[in-house]
């Protein structure tokens, strides 16, 4: 019989007390014995994973958004125990890139009868921790929205809080110099956005990167978009819709292993992985290559990509 940690999220946008039990009652069904833990605040995750790693638990299993899963990836990379993701956050990005369901007990079946496949992760280091994030970390226009988007509008609105901010925000949109230094190289650009970011798709499925970025590749990529104010940041926008290729007017790309974000102009700007706030600039982020199983619907989840080179 298999053993799962269930580790649920109250304070995550979508989360509720009859979803947690539905995915603890269907992986039950599935034959699952099934332990239930509950955050209380910002580091349970973790502790819980990390303590947990030599208990016998076959698999941990999220409830809640992309910050919840990094947490319980942070305490568990490295153990081989796998984890499954029920969608009970704001944005959900990564099950989103994973192509899992977003209904909890859909969600806790793909669990029972998935492969566990692993993924690439980035990290950064954040008061002498390391800290993960598997779609994408950055600074910039992406970090400010989070910063000021609150909890209560986010369990209101979902993902719509943060387009409202976002087209609050666009008349305030500047490029001040940064620093992105890939893999030792350093190239100075005018940046209202510095992305860096392991899967492809920034709102799946409708707004994608590239076609070439998966998170099992063996790569971080690199967005820098530049923009002032409204038109360009459309402008910019739009062109990223497009997939307009490196050298576009306003969207700059590379890839590499290892990412230095310096802002060379105005104070230190906010960073975010995956959608939380972790101090501001400078920050390097390394590729943590095949760091963490995830388990997917063989099927579905667009994974199984060559390792580039």
């Amino acid at each position: 019989m298999a053993r799962a940690l269930l580790i649920a999220n109250p304070a995550a946008a979508r989360t509720d007390a009859r979803a947690v039990t539905a995915v603890r009652d269907t992986l039950r069904r599935g034959g699952w014995s099934v332990e239930v833990l509950a955050t209380g605040q910002p580091g349970d995750a973790r502790r819980f994973a990390r303590e947990a790693r030599d208990a016998g638990f076959d698999a941990f299993v999220c409830y809640g958004g992309d910050g919840t899963a990094m947490e319980i990836a942070a305490g568990a990379v490295g153990s081989g125990i796998p984890l499954g993701l029920v969608p009970g956050g704001t944005g959900n990005l990564l099950a989103g890139n994973l192509r899992l369901p977003r209904d909890p007990a859909a969600a806790a079946r793909v669990i029972l009868r998935g492969r566990a496949s692993p993924i690439d992760l980035g990290v950064v280091e954040r008061q002498n921790e390391p800290h993960y994030f598997a779609v994408c970390s950055g600074t910039g226009f992406d970090a400010r929205l989070m910063a000021g988007t609150g909890a209560a509008e986010k369990r209101r609105w979902k993902m719509a809080a943060y387009v409202m901010r976002a087209v609050a925000a666009l008349p305030s949109v500047t490029s001040p110099l940064h620093r992105v230094t890939v893999d030792g190289v350093a190239h100075d650009l005018p940046a209202a956005m510095v992305l860096v970011a392991n899967c492809g798709e920034l709102i799946p499925p409708f707004l994608r990167l590239r076609d070439d970025i998966a998170p099992d590749d063996g790569w971080l990529d690199v967005l820098v978009l530049r923009a002032e104010g409204v038109l360009q940041s459309l402008s910019a926008f739009v062109e990223l819709a497009l997939r307009r290729s490196n050298g576009a007017r306003r969207l700059w790309f590379a890839r590499g292993r290892v990412v230095h974000v310096a802002a060379l102009e105005g104070p230190p700007r906010p960073i975010q992985l995956d959608g939380e706030l972790w101090g501001d600039t400078p920050f390097e982020a390394r590729l943590v290559p095949a760091a963490l199983p995830v388990i997917v619907d063989p099927e579905t989840a667009p994974l199984g990509a060559p390792r580039r080179g």
